[in-house]
């Protein structure tokens, strides 16, 4: 069965319309792209979407109660609830420093965003 997805391309400024022909799960056609990054970006979004995570989890005797955290590498789309229940449960102690590991899950390091 042939299927057919738009996006508009997140990959640089140009916003190109792109459309990904799929048929039984295969890409067949890529077209409406400018680069070869944009037709690399739908594939991949189409095929096994990924997401960099950011959060915020709680930060004891920092300036503020709370410090931002992002991952390192992108994560499968179906396993974001799964790294938000491991984020949930996280707590940290200042002094922090922007690129400090707080954390590892699955394999994909978890750092810090800003001063703590």
């Amino acid at each position: 069965m042939r299927k057919t997805y738009r996006f508009t391309c997140i990959v640089c400024p140009l916003g190109c319309a792109i459309e990904v022909d799929l048929d039984d799960g295969k890409v067949v056609e890529v077209k409406g792209h400018t680069c070869p990054r944009g037709e690399e970006w739908a594939i991949q979004e189409v095929t096994d979407p990924k997401r960099i995570i950011m959060s915020v989890v709680p930060v004891e005797d920092g300036i503020l109660p709370t410090v931002s955290v992002k991952t390192v590498e992108p994560v499968p789309k179906e396993k974001i609830p799964e790294l938000m229940k491991f984020l949930s449960g996280l707590r940290l102690r200042a002094p922090l420093k922007i690129g400090d590991v707080v954390a590892e899950w699955d394999g994909i390091k978890i750092v810090v965003t800003r001063a703590a």
